[in-house]
């Protein structure tokens, strides 16, 4: 019998809200989380996603907190979110190895490197914490996941910027087939302090102005954010035989390809994000008139919206009808490694709601890239199947599809 992979829990810790219900019913108003950062005369962007109303003391002890960056409490707020939503108890799990974590990573623990650099530089090698050792590294928030809650199945983490979170579920549904349990996947970043703004403002594709605007003639860059999403993973008849389990949607088909063109940037042309989306979409046993909405990466930087555009129309060329796009990610600025996570939330929930969330602060006539852009929520959509689209700095392309879940 073949395993199938579904989302039955989703934590949700983002611009856009701390919590599922909060998440959906901003995304629902349209509200946006990008804003001024402070001291923004000082530093090199001016705008970001950002994560308020977040008390990391609710979430995280005081022991572990001075021990952690930001980056890691919100993996540790918005997973024991998603496990709670699944009614998942790991100290009940009869096996200690059916249960796994996998996340995906891009920069690590910023803050918390970024002081302690300070302190070598200020006060030399004895002013720097030990736990700079435990902190600041990709498989930090996969670690702490792993201990708190006693996932010792096969656990791990994917470095793909933010093609990640698709990169990190495409592993997940693999351990599955092959007999684990269920997967606590997903991403979050911190990548606000000064030091990782730094290292952001060097990319091609960053707004400068703090405006994020896919898709619109006006569009000048993507703008960073914090936070993101984890989503607990399961084989489908695992899920179903707790009571009260939420099947948010079947994970039916993963793809991912590489533009192999340059360290920087993507391919100048359309060619591996389409083959990553056909592959996605073949993988799930369908055909592309059978998706019903495509969560576009929207890079909002004017080039790569156009190869973007270009791959929708091509993979979409033969349907009868045109598929309508959204870039939800509009109210939360773009998330590294949490970003795809996030979608692939905002794509279930999508799906469970019967509602394809806008993207906000476009004007989607101003361009000829002719796509069917969301810009207000559509309830009562018939969606079928979801199709999402990530893309990392280097050249790497993801897709995923998820499907309505069977009840």
């Amino acid at each position: 019998m073949t395993r199938r992979t579904v989302i039955s829990g989703i934590g949700v810790v983002a611009p856009t809200g701390v919590g599922l219900p909060a998440h959906w019913t901003a995304t629902l108003a349209g509200r946006c989380g990008i804003a001024p950062l402070p001291d923004a005369d000082r530093l090199p962007i001016t705008a970001a996603g950002q994560v308020t109303g977040f008390d990391p003391a609710e979430h995280v002890p005081n022991r572990l907190r001075v021990q952690t960056d930001r980056w890691t409490w919100m993996a540790l707020a918005a997973g024991a979110e998603a496990l709670a939503d699944a009614r998942l108890d790991p100290a009940a799990e009869p096996d200690p190895y059916a249960l796994a974590a996998f996340t995906s990573s891009a920069s690590g623990g910023n803050e918390f490197g970024q002081r302690e650099i300070q302190a070598l530089y200020s006060d030399g090698p004895r002013a720097v914490t030990a736990y700079q050792s435990i902190a600041w590294f990709y498989a930090a928030s996969t670690g702490q996941l792993s201990i708190r809650h006693g996932l010792k199945g096969p656990c791990g983490v994917v470095v793909s910027d933010a093609a990640g979170g698709l990169d990190a579920a495409a592993q997940a549904a693999r351990l599955i087939r092959r007999g684990t349990g269920a997967v606590l996947v997903g991403g979050t970043e911190a990548p606000l302090s000064p030091y990782a703004l730094v290292c952001q403002n060097g990319g091609e594709a960053v707004s400068r102005s703090g405006a994020y605007r896919p898709f619109d003639a006006r569009a000048c860059g993507g703008v960073p954010g914090e936070g993101g999403a984890l989503l607990v993973l399961e084989e489908r008849e695992r899920a179903r035989a707790r009571d009260g389990v939420t099947l948010y949607a079947e994970l039916a088909g993963t793809a991912a390809t590489h533009d192999a063109h340059r360290p920087t940037g993507p391919a100048p042309e359309h060619r591996q994000l389409a083959r990553a989306m056909r592959l996605a979409i073949s993988r799930a046993g369908l055909t592309p008139a059978d998706v019903d909405v495509v969560f576009a990466d929207g890079s909002g930087d004017p080039a790569q919206d156009a190869t973007e555009a270009a791959a929708v129309h091509e993979v979409f060329a033969g349907a009868p009808a045109q598929v309508p796009v959204t870039v939800p990610k509009t109210m939360t600025g773009r998330l590294c490694s949490g970003g795809a996570a996030l979608d692939l939330a905002w794509a279930a929930l999508a799906l469970h709601h019967d509602t394809i969330p806008p993207t906000v602060n476009v004007d989607p006539s101003s361009t000829d890239h002719g796509l069917d852009l969301v810009t207000e929520p559509r309830p009562r959509a018939g969606l079928r199947a979801a199709l999402v689209v990530a893309r990392g700095v280097g050249g790497f392309n993801s897709a995923a599809v998820l499907r309505r879940a069977a009840a």
